[in-house]
C-alpha cells in the first residue's frame, strides 16, 4: 500500500472543520487507486461526545465508507493516539504516512506534490507542505505562513519556519529538521530507525512539542526533511503567534489557555532533560539559561505554571545533567 493518512479528532474542537476538511483530502487522494491509500482516524472524544463520529459516519455514507473511525472513548493525548494508526500503517505494510490535522484545507495537488517528493528522493524521511493561515470563522484563505517546517536554533529551541510572515520564496532556501505536526507525510521505513522504546512519537509528550522531538530525533539520525512549496495547505490554528519580539510574544500567550500554556512549557522542560547530554557545551550553557529564565517568568508572572515542576520535578532532573 503506497499510504495511510491519519488525523486525530477532539470534541466539537475538530468537529466544526470536518465537513470543510474530508472533501479537501480526499480530492487530494483522487490520484491514487483506491486500494493504494486508507484513511484512518482515531477519536480522542468522550464516550458522551459523539460530534465526529456522526459527521464521519454522515460523509460515509455520502461517499462511500472512504473514512475508517477508531477510539477508545477517552482522549490519549496526541502521541499516544498517532502511534496507535502509525503502527497500523506498519501492519499493512504502507509506505508513507501522512500526518494531518482536521483543521485544514488541502489543495487539490497536496497529497500527490509530496508523495512525488519523497518517491523522486529516496534519502528524503520526510516533507513538510507550505501550511499557509487559514481563517475559518471568515472562510477566508491567506498568504501568511503559519509552518514551512521545523527549524533548530541553538539551545534546543525549535521554530516554525516563517510563521506569521508574508509567503516568500525564501523560506524554500532554508534546512528543515521535519514537518510541523499540523501537516506532513513521512517514509515509515525512516520512522521505523528511530523508534524509541517501541514509540515513534515519544508518549511523555501528551500534547505540544511532540513533532520538535520528532524531527529532533530524524536529525540526529542524519535523516533528512525538506519543504515542497507547491504542496500548500490552509490551516486555522488556534492563538497562532502574530509576529516576534518580546511583547508581542507576551501578547500572543495571553490569547492560549492555561492548559495549553501548561502542556507547552512541561514538554519544553522535557525536550531539555530528554536531549540535554547530547548537547554541546555552547548549547548546554544556553539550555541551563533558558532553564532558569524559564523558572523566573513562571515565578513572577505564570504561577500556575509552577505545578508543572511538582508534577515531575523536571527543574531538579535539567540541574543534575548540568552537574
Amino acid at each position: 500500500m503506497k499510504l495511510i493518512v491519519g488525523f486525530l479528532t477532539y470534541n466539537e474542537a475538530s468537529a466544526k472543520y470536518l465537513a470543510d476538511f474530508l472533501p479537501s483530502l480526499c480530492a487530494s487522494l483522487k490520484f491514487l487507486a483506491k486500494n493504494d491509500y486508507r484513511i484512518l482516524t482515531f477519536d480522542n472524544s468522550p464516550a458522551d461526545n459523539n460530534h465526529n463520529r456522526l459527521a464521519i459516519e454522515f460523509f460515509n455514507r455520502e461517499h462511500g465508507d472512504l473514512v475508517e473511525y477508531l477510539g477508545v472513548n477517552e482522549n490519549l493525548g496526541f502521541s499516544r493516539a498517532y502511534n496507535l494508526l502509525i503502527n497500523k500503517a506498519h501492519q499493512l505494510k504502507a509506505e508513507y504516512f501522512l500526518i494531518i490535522n482536521p483543521d485544514t484545507i488541502l489543495e487539490t495537488n497536496t497529497t500527490e506534490e509530496l508523495i512525488r517528493a519523497l518517491d523522486k528522493e529516496p534519502e528524503l524521511a520526510a516533507v513538510s507542505p507550505k501550511i499557509l493561515r487559514w481563517d475559518f470563522a471568515a472562510n477566508t484563505k491567506t498568504k501568511t505562513i503559519d509552518s514551512a517546517g521545523l527549524v533548530l536554533k541553538t539551545g534546543l529551541r525549535f521554530k516554525d519556519l516563517g510563521q506569521g510572515q508574508a509567503d516568500s520564496l525564501q523560506f524554500e532556501k532554508v534546512k528543515i529538521i521535519g514537518p510541523s505536526g499540523a501537516a506532513g507525510l513521512f517514509r515509515l521505513s525512516a520512522l521505523e530507525k528511530i523508534k524509541e522504546n517501541g514509540q515513534y512519537f515519544d508518549e511523555r509528550f501528551f500534547m505540544y512539542k511532540e513533532d520538535c522531538d520528532l524531527a529532533y530525533r530524524l536529525s540526529r539520525a542524519k535523516l533528512s526533511a525538506k519543504l515542497v512549496s507547491s504542496a500548500v495547505i490552509y490551516h486555522d490554528r488556534t492563538a497562532a503567534s502574530s509576529g516576534s519580539g518580546l511583547w508581542r510574544t507576551l501578547f500572543d500567550r495571553q490569547k492560549k489557555s492555561k492548559q495549553i500554556r501548561s502542556w507547552s512549557f512541561l514538554n519544553q522542560h522535557l525536550l531539555f532533560v530528554k536531549h540535554f547530554k547530547t548537547q554541546n557545551t555552547v548549547n548546554k550553557i544556553i539550555i541551563v539559561l533558558r532553564v532558569v529564565s524559564m523558572f523566573l517568568f513562571s515565578l513572577i508572572l505564570e504561577q500556575f505554571l509552577l505545578k508543572t515542576y511538582r508534577q515531575l520535578r523536571l527543574y531538579s532532573q535539567v540541574l543534575t545533567n548540568v552537574k
